[in-house]
């Protein structure tokens, strides 16, 4: 999710895989794979460098190893 600003100064939270394509006019376009269309005030480049960053947030390799919890021994 990557968090933008609509033309008229308004936050939204974005789920970035549904993007189809960026397009660049006076204003940045962003059309969805559902056909909704937004316009917000950051660049395509911002936009891609949002998204970029977010997703190396999530395949990010943990700084701990996550330790699961052990199965409880099945009942006899």
């Amino acid at each position: 999710m990557i968090r933008l600003t609509r033309l008229n100064h308004v936050s939204l939270v974005l789920n970035s895989d549904l993007i189809e394509h960026i397009d660049v006019t006076p204003d940045t376009v962003i059309t969805l794979t559902n056909g909704q269309i937004l316009r917000v005030r950051e660049t395509a480049e911002e936009v891609v460098e949002l998204i970029v960053a977010f997703r190396r947030r999530i395949f990010a390799a943990p700084e701990e190893p996550v330790v699961l919890p052990e199965l409880p021994e099945e009942l006899d």
